[in-house]
């Protein structure tokens, strides 16, 4: 009964879309309040009919009802409940759900949150964000049902992939999805606009709240990501430059230059046009993004195998939104003439920068996934292009991002003086120099990575200090600095996160120790001044998985300092291993243990790795979304900040 009533709610919700992406339309188009005033009840009923109808799916997982044939193929009456709960959205179907149920309940906070907009507007964004649901409500139901029933409903179910079985894995995909969803308001916000003819500093302002949330979960989730590949996955690495990967990434980068270039509309109203297409190409790469990850077409740990079919449906649904948002925006671009000028020394020069720079290698990124699939359609060659070619294209363009992002943000608007910048950036810039410098000389023989990463992170964490302090004037104190609005915090916060996070990837890429060797039982052996000895290997059974767990003793200086216990498992009804390394986490390294395979002669294979820095590629990943949470605290930059001003007066674009 539960599930029919689910099933009943997606119908329903799906005819609420239409009615939503229809009427308002009209009625913002021939002025009539009444039809207007359609969106934003049926944006709440939207949601909450989708909310509905995941929790009816919730609840089939939660109880193993295995008449649903996605239960039946994603999960077990084994399972820990944690991953019956989670295993609602590891699959193709309960993912898309949850995919749809972000994407209306952004709809409705806009309702919500968006009292102090243009009556007209307010229409205009509800009404395209639910086209959007509209086209995504009919994939499902066509084809991607997760309540279709089973004629004769088996015994037990298939089990989860037991590579989701983790909590990391569990709650990334929700804030993966905040994220990529998310970005369909800056979308809608785009495409009203196009519409409407009008973008001025209110608009630039409605849109930046909506950017940083999706920046900032975005950020978690990529963060969860990696930090999951990394301890569970057992080869030791954070990012591989998977297709997947990549696919997330690449909208990440747009936001980040949609969140600057934002500011420029609001502060200067200018870059109008290019705000615009940010916004519409964010969007458009996370469709990309979904398309890569459920057609099929690019082979990956983290995707979803489904039929062309499927493919063909959500690419129909990409060059739709996206081919039609170019095409409005060629049409009206000429109208959205830039107001505010200023000089080649400014800090919107700097933030033209930082775009052309974060948009660029997007696309590089871009181009390096999808080329093996182009060069086998066109050419009829396989193709693989690895972390050799992203390392080499992709890492210049943030290392000129790096070098200029703290005198960029010094400088002042309109025209700015380059010197004045500079000379208060001096002490962080010879901090920098004087570590990297360090560096240089205690690891001689080695690569130049790690010196001009630990000069490339301090810089930017120092810029961002000194910048910070800055704003309390030339007598600051630190009861100024607790006073600045929360926006510089959030600004200062997110910079040294990214700072930190450099710092991590080169310290980790370039002083990376590995052994591999045959352990005997008992045996002691030395890993860059570590000591290990593996004390014993055991058969263990888990809740729907079998074990063989090691124990290794880890001793430095002759101290036991930890107890590791890597393990391999086996999970029976799915058929399939997986690898648990075990890690002794400590802020300047990781001590990172796999046990492999018993040998013939005796002993076991081990593999021993110290990733120095580690934790500092996610501690700067946490950090980043803190600033972009700071920032969305500030009541500045609240949804209706100054929405009333702007609705009494509002200013055309030219």
């Amino acid at each position: 009964m539960i599930t029919e009533l689910g099933h009943f709610a997606l119908i329903l919700a799906f005819l609420v879309a239409i009615v939503q992406m229809v009427v308002p339309l009209v009625g913002a188009h021939k002025r009539w309040p009444g039809w207007m005033a359609v969106a934003e009840p049926a944006a709440t009923a939207q949601f909450l009919l989708t909310a509905a109808a995941f929790a009816a799916l919730v609840h089939a997982f939660v109880t193993s009802d295995f008449s649903l044939r996605v239960v039946t193929l994603n999960s077990h009456s084994a399972k820990p409940m944690i991953y019956k709960f989670t295993g609602t959205w590891g699959n193709h179907e309960g993912s898309m759900l949850l995919w749809v149920l972000i994407l209306t309940l952004f709809g409705a906070m806009a309702a919500w949150f968006g009292g102090g907009l243009p009556p007209s507007l307010r229409a205009r964004v509800l009404a395209v964000q639910s086209s959007v649901a509209t086209a995504f409500f009919a994939f499902i139901l066509f084809t991607s049902n997760p309540f279709e029933r089973l004629a004769v409903p088996p015994f037990d179910g298939e089990d989860l992939n037991p590579l989701l079985q983790d909590p990391g894995l569990a709650i990334h995909p929700p804030f993966l999805y905040l994220g990529y969803v998310g970005l369909s308001i800056c979308f809608s916000f785009a495409v009203a606009a196009l519409i409407e003819g009008r973008v001025d500093a209110a608009w630039g302002r409605w849109v930046r709240p909506w950017t940083l949330a999706s920046w900032a979960f975005l950020t978690i989730g990529i963060g969860l990501g990696s930090w999951w590949a990394y301890y569970e996955l057992g080869w030791g690495g954070f990012w591989f430059w998977d297709p997947v990967e990549n696919a997330s990434f690449m909208p990440w980068l747009f936001a980040a230059a949609l969140l600057h270039s934002a500011i420029v509309v609001e502060k200067r109203e200018a870059l109008k046009a290019w705000t615009i297409l940010l916004a519409i190409l964010a969007f458009g790469f996370s469709l990309i993004g979904t398309f890569i990850v459920r057609s099929g077409l690019l082979t990956s740990v983290h995707a979803f195998a489904n039929d062309p079919e499927r493919g063909v449906f959500i690419l129909m649904i990409l060059v739709f939104f996206t081919g039609g948002a170019l095409t409005l925006f060629s049409l009206r671009a000429s109208t959205m003439q830039a107001k505010g000028v200023f000089g080649l020394v400014s800090r919107e020069s700097a933030l033209v920068a930082n775009n052309i720079l974060l948009a660029v290698s997007s696309f590089v990124v871009f181009v390096g996934t999808m080329w093996p699939l182009v060069a086998e359609m066109a050419f009829d060659r396989k193709l693989s292009v690895g972390p050799p070619f992203f390392d080499m294209a992709f890492t210049p363009f943030m290392l000129v991002l790096g070098l200029i992002l703290p005198v960029g943000a010094m400088l002042s608007w309109k025209r700015g003086r380059a010197g004045r910048s500079m000379r208060a950036l001096v002490p962080a810039f010879l901090l920098a120099l004087a570590l990297g410098a360090l560096v240089w000389a205690m690891q001689t023989g080695r690569s130049a990575l790690g010196p001009i990463g630990v000069f490339l992170g301090a810089w930017l964490v120092g810029g961002a200090a000194t910048d910070l302090w800055s704003r309390t004037g030339q007598n600051g104190s630190v009861a100024r600095l607790l006073r600045l609005p929360r926006a510089d915090w959030g600004k200062a916060v997110a910079h040294a996160g990214l700072g930190i996070t450099m710092l991590g990837v080169a310290g980790l890429t370039a002083w990376q120790q590995e052994d591999i060797r045959v352990a005997q039982l008992g045996e002691r052996f030395e890993v860059s001044g570590f000591e290990l000895e593996l004390a014993a290997v055991e058969d263990v059974r888990g809740p729907n998985y079998l074990s063989t767990m090691a124990t290794v003793i880890l001793r430095q200086d002759g101290t036991q300092i930890a107890t590791l216990r890597p393990e391999k498992r086996t999970y029976p009804v799915a058929g399939m291993p997986t690898t648990e390394a075990a890690i002794d986490y400590r802020f300047l390294r990781d001590v990172y243990v796999v046990i492999g395979d018993a040998q013939e002669g005796g002993g076991w294979v081990m593999r021993t790795y110290i990733k120095p820095l580690a934790n500092w590629i996610w501690a700067g990943c946490i950090l980043m979304a803190l600033g972009g949470t700071l920032s969305l605290s500030d009541r500045r930059f609240r949804v209706a900040a100054g929405a009333r001003k702007s609705a009494s007066a509002p200013v055309p674009a030219e």
